[in-house]
């Protein structure tokens, strides 16, 4: 690996980091440089903006959540599980998405043509699997069901607080009660 491989590399993690810490407009490259172990002129040099090295970042850790995801494949339910498991043990990148999310709101996003490119693959996976048309109610069915796997990644305190008042009596955890609802939700699917 080169120099310039291992710095841009080095500023990606930093990166990644502070932006899910802090977001966009919190994040300073200052401290992104320092963790990376770079001059701050190496940023502007790699990528010439805060906002393009959020971009990069955000673009890289979709790449390796990718894998962690997979691919809905045959069994939806098992893919609504690994999307619960890794928000919950990894929430980088739920935090980078939230963060873009606050700072563009609206408008078009960067980059966007491959970003529905992918979602379109993976929801005419996941339609047949159902074996239902890939139209418009199924990428709203598969937005949901990611939404419900990572809803309680996204806002753990209040999680936390909801369920603070109720007391454990052996009903199932948070994953059981997602993927019981999901696989209600899927069984309704299948059989219209």
């Amino acid at each position: 690996m080169t120099d310039k491989s291992v710095t841009r590399n080095s500023l990606l993690a930093a990166a990644r980091e502070e932006f899910a810490a802090y977001g966009i407009a919190g994040a300073r490259v200052d401290r992104i440089a320092a963790n990376a172990g770079v001059s701050k002129e190496r940023i502007y040099g790699h990528f010439g903006s805060k906002d393009k090295l959020f971009e990069a970042a955000l673009a890289e850790a979709q790449a390796e959540y990718q894998t962690k995801f997979g691919s809905p494949g045959d069994d939806p339910l098992e893919y609504v599980g690994r999307i619960y498991d890794v928000h919950h043990s990894h929430p980088q990148l739920l935090r980078l998405l939230l963060w873009e999310a606050l700072h563009h709101g609206d408008e078009a996003l960067p980059e966007a043509d491959a970003r529905i490119a992918n979602y379109q693959d993976k929801i005419s996976k996941f339609a047949a699997s159902l074996g239902i048309p890939a139209d418009r109610r199924a990428a709203m069915l598969f937005v949901s069901l990611i939404g419900l796997a990572a809803w309680t990644a996204a806002v753990p305190q209040t999680t936390q607080l909801m369920l603070a008042a109720m007391p454990e009596a052996g009903e199932p955890d948070m994953r059981d009660m997602v993927l019981e609802l999901a696989a209600g939700i899927l069984d309704r699917e299948r059989a219209t």
